[in-house]
């Protein structure tokens, strides 16, 4: 059995149309995920399986709902033991340890907000985020670099008054052992107060334009996820989800919790150190009969060139992917050697799935965003914010409504910021996109990203895409220089890492503009490429084309 009976106004539609005008979600006011659904899980059915979890060490743990509702009664009782309660904000770094799932809970127990955050973390950036969001607890995996880090970051940060690490660790308290101590009753005042409005959540950005932002997510926020889980993964009840994600990023929450949880769907974790492995991650997808898998491009990327034959994937009903646009290469190659569609997701922190392609009412358009989720009235305004024809580039912006499921709350502590994105009864999501004659929805880019060149605008993702289906391309982004001729306002630039094999030339240069040439508009070829070794990205891996263009102007 699922809840979503509980929360929905039904999961059965005739087709898109239906889905779209008529899918309704039903937000008790008093909504709390913790209480509300896995509690409510282990009342009903203890034994529930909820997360499978193992380690590239050959650890393997699975928990039920049962486990669940107990470990985190006993770990809200350390963060109360600790001065945590209603409002108080705690940093969770915990990359892809088991305990992270147990610590949302019970922060959502007695009120007090997770900001989960990766590892990779330097100090200068936990002083940032410590000092941004008055953190008063820090708990993170026991790693040296890291917890130096942390160690050196809270002393410089008054608020924080407490630093936890898995296991012992002199200086920092043990989550573990104290953890353990604690009674599996769990008795605080927060749970007759609740609100479904309440912070459960702040992540910040990835800071691909500028500094990273906070983004308030409510309670209300987590039932948006049905969405995400039901209609685009298509997660089942009593199915194995994995979505390859470290908890640190709010992919976590879009494939390894909420809309999952919510659809009876067990979670699956695998908690791996080091390079990513396509031959490794595949072993692991056959053996623990994953239902449903969800990963970013770069994935799909790399396991077209593993020996797909090897591994049994019988058991995977459907494949997802979100993060970037999907080259429609990447979508024809797995096809071909898997037998299996890749369903394309679009969406950002400050979300859930915007568009998607809603499987069970759409046919795949390969490169597509997919349609609107049914939460969101999406409308592609111009700069005038005016709405855009058919077929024409325009701003993805979500119409303001009350209540609005499935949508921030706005930048923690900053209404003057909030008000950038969020005005004229639009949420502007900074990113373009165009919609086709049968109403999918087409990657563009980040506004901030598009370039003027002769009266055309230019989006990198297609021009991304061309150059990526040549051999001789490991990486690349496209940006805009100034013409020094003053012809054409901006030419277009590609910087590109290079594949193993290939070398740096003149005739290789031509080529790659012939190449783009035959794939896309000519007036897009690059007339600018220089060769890197390696491109500018963000913490989580983003390309920082910002970055790029600082670069270029300072020449």
């Amino acid at each position: 059995m699922n809840l979503l009976s509980r929360f929905t106004n039904g999961i059965k539609f005739r087709d898109y149309n239906d889905f779209y005008h008529n899918f309704r979600l039903n937000v008790p006011e008093n909504f709390n995920f913790a209480y509300d659904v896995v509690d409510e899980y282990a009342r009903l059915q203890p034994d529930k399986r909820a997360l499978v979890w193992c380690d590239d060490l050959g650890e393997e743990r699975t928990f039920t709902f049962g486990d669940i509702k107990r470990d985190s009664d006993k770990c809200a009782n350390y963060f109360l033991s600790l001065g945590i309660g209603k409002g108080d904000r705690v940093l969770v770094i915990l990359q892809r340890r088991h305990e992270y799932w147990t610590v949302l809970m019970a922060l959502s127990k007695i009120g007090a907000i997770a900001i989960p955050a990766t590892h990779m973390l330097m100090e200068k950036d936990l002083v940032y985020r410590m000092d941004m969001a008055g953190v008063k607890a820090v708990l993170s995996v026991n790693e040296d670099e890291l917890c130096e880090n942390i160690r050196r970051a809270a002393k410089k940060v008054p608020s924080v008054q407490h630093i936890v690490t898995i296991g012992g660790r002199e200086g920092f308290l043990n989550f573990t052992a104290e953890t353990e101590k604690q009674s599996e009753t769990l008795d605080v005042p927060y749970k007759a107060e609740r609100s479904e409005k309440d912070i459960l959540l702040l992540y910040f950005t990835s800071g691909t334009t500028g500094m990273p932002k906070m983004v308030c997510l409510s309670q209300r926020y987590t039932l948006g996820h049905i969405v995400t889980a039901k209609f685009w993964h298509r997660c089942e009840d009593g199915g194995l989800h994995f979505t390859l994600a470290e908890t640190g990023w709010a992919k976590a929450s879009w494939g390894k919790l909420f809309g999952q949880w919510l659809c009876g769907s067990a979670i699956f974790v695998y908690d791996f150190h080091g390079k990513f492995e396509p031959g490794d991650l595949l072993e692991h997808v056959q053996k623990y009969r994953i239902t449903t898998f969800c990963a970013p491009p770069t994935v799909y990327r790399f396991m077209i060139k593993t020996d797909l034959s090897k591994y049994d994937l019988s058991s995977v009903k459907y494949m997802m992917t979100a993060g970037e646009a999907l080259n429609p290469e990447i979508y024809r190659q797995i096809a071909l050697k898997t037998g299996h569609k890749i369903y394309e997701g679009f969406g950002q922190t400050e979300t859930s799935v915007v568009c998607a392609t809603f499987g069970d009412y759409m046919d795949i358009r390969p490169g597509s965003m997919g349609k609107p989720s049914p939460l969101y009235y999406v409308q592609l305004l111009n700069d005038e914010d005016m709405p855009v024809e058919e077929g024409q580039t325009g701003e993805i912006c979500i119409r303001l409504r009350e209540p609005q499921d499935g949508l921030f709350d706005g930048y923690y502590n900053d209404p003057a910021l909030t008000a950038t994105v969020m005005h004229d009864g639009y949420y502007h999501l900074g990113d373009l996109a165009y919609r086709d004659s049968d109403g999918y929805y087409w990657f563009v880019g980040r506004k901030d990203d598009i370039i003027k060149s002769s009266g055309y605008r230019i989006g990198p993702f297609e021009v991304e895409s061309a150059l990526m289906e040549h051999p001789a391309v490991l990486e690349c982004a496209i940006t805009g220089v100034p013409d020094t001729e003053g012809v054409r306002g901006q030419l277009v630039k590609a910087t590109i890492v290079l594949a193993k094999g290939f070398e740096a030339s003149d005739a290789l240069v031509k080529e790659l503009q012939n190449h783009v040439k035959k794939t896309t508009a000519p007036y897009k070829y690059p007339r600018v490429i220089e060769f890197v070794e390696e491109l500018p990205k963000t913490i989580s891996g983003k390309i920082r084309r910002v970055e790029i263009r600082e670069t270029d102007n300072k020449l």
